[in-house]
């Protein structure tokens, strides 16, 4: 039953890579077996999430690139493909909300930044797809690998002020489907597509919306523990078990779902 989830000659590209979540991603994608491609924006940290995978035993390469730009993804595809010769697992990490894109209390709809609209459309969605098509185009040729997205409690339940993040991630789900069919029926049953949709984990992004300075909730912060019937916020490793399950052959007649990691926060109508 173990080698079921092992990932053990598998390479794994991780968008986001250094980020809160994507650092978990990345470790226990590592732990599982896998070699562990970390991709974000910023050279230090994602030497520093790969140098911490090295030193716990694991294989692990460190790249700088922006999701937004396909030529640089080019880039990194051409030199994973040269160092390690195949791409079997991508992660899209990368993603996240926009502070103008919120709408802050006394803030009206109707005046929200289209600018700002369009750029967490880019962040989550495009930053999506542009990954899903140079990283996955290596796995239509071989027949096989996993995508995995990440999703948001946003895109199914309607979270308030997050207005341009809720319709990006809602985009994702639909990308995840649509991406499950196309590639299954294209190029076999070797490929899939699904995608995590975690409830609320602190994360720098979101700690001032849900944290006070001295670590007490704030009344958004306790609405939300209010609305989750285990009570607390997610730790970021207990995502890594639905990762790893996705991204392995324990599911392998799996394709175009999205998993909430949420608590119970999704099941609970708050009565």
């Amino acid at each position: 039953m173990d080698n079921l989830f092992n990932l053990s000659g598998r390479v794994a590209v991780v968008t986001g890579g250094s980020g809160a979540l994507g650092t978990e991603f990345c470790r226990g994608l590592a732990e599982a077996g896998a070699t562990v491609v970390v991709l974000a924006r910023n050279q230090e940290r994602v030497d520093n999430v790969a140098g911490d995978i090295r030193a716990s035993g694991g294989t692990a390469m460190s790249v700088t690139a922006d999701v937004l730009q396909k030529n640089q993804l080019m880039d990194v595809r051409d030199a994973v493909l040269d160092r390690f010769g195949r791409i079997d697992i991508l992660v899209n990490g990368a993603g996240g909300n926009v502070d103008a894109a919120t709408l802050k209390p006394g803030d009206s709809i109707f005046n929200l930044s289209e600018a700002a609209f369009r750029r967490v459309f880019d962040l989550n969605l495009i930053g999506t797809i542009l990954p899903t098509q140079v990283f996955g185009e290596v796995m239509s040729k071989a027949g096989s690998g996993s995508i995995v997205n990440v999703s948001s409690m946003a895109a199914d339940r309607t979270l308030t002020r997050v207005i341009g993040y809720s319709a990006a991630k809602a985009s994702v789900e639909n990308f995840t489907r649509w991406m499950s069919v196309e590639l299954a029926r294209t190029y076999g049953d070797g490929l899939r597509v699904n995608a995590i949709a975690p409830g609320f984990f602190i994360g720098e992004q979101n700690r001032d919306l849900l944290l006070n300075e001295d670590e007490t909730l704030t009344d958004r912060g306790q609405t939300i523990i209010d609305h989750t019937p285990m009570g607390r916020f997610g730790k970021a490793e207990e995502l890594v078990g639905t990762l790893v399950w996705l991204s392995s052959e324990a599911s392998s007649f799996v394709s175009g779902i999205v998993v909430p990691v949420d608590g119970g926060f999704s099941a609970f109508s708050g009565v």
